[in-house]
């Protein structure tokens, strides 16, 4: 199996899921008690990425306006500011853990992308 097996369909089908995670889940898990932007933070983000995912020219995109490029672009940017908010805003304990390990997940999926041009070499 190669290294890089994340297709743009498996991606766009994350996605929306992912999305209503990151509005939900600082609510169950009760995020903030650090700082209120440990729960915002991932809520308008989530907000943002069900936007995105909306306006993106992939297989679930609603009003394909967005090319997918620019969807992961913004995904590794989503990442690396996860991995850095605990040290910028100051987060601790489960906020500070929560945005490691979401920033790692992103930075992995991005990270193992599989470019297009590939996907339909290995189609032929």
């Amino acid at each position: 199996m190669a290294l890089r097996f994340v297709t743009q369909k498996i991606h766009s089908w994350l996605d929306y899921p992912v999305a209503v995670s990151l509005v939900a889940m600082p609510f169950i898990l009760g995020l903030g008690t650090s700082n209120p932007l440990a729960m915002w933070l991932a809520v308008i983000t989530g907000v943002a990425a069900f936007i995105l995912t909306v306006l993106t020219d992939h297989e679930t995109g609603l009003i394909r306006v967005l090319p997918y490029s620019f969807h992961l672009l913004v995904d590794g940017l989503v990442g690396v500011t996860f991995l850095a908010a605990p040290f910028v805003l100051g987060f601790t304990g489960l906020d500070a853990w929560y945005y490691w390990a979401n920033g790692i997940a992103v930075c992995i999926v991005v990270g193992l992308h599989k470019p297009a041009e590939d996907a339909m070499a290995m189609a032929r």
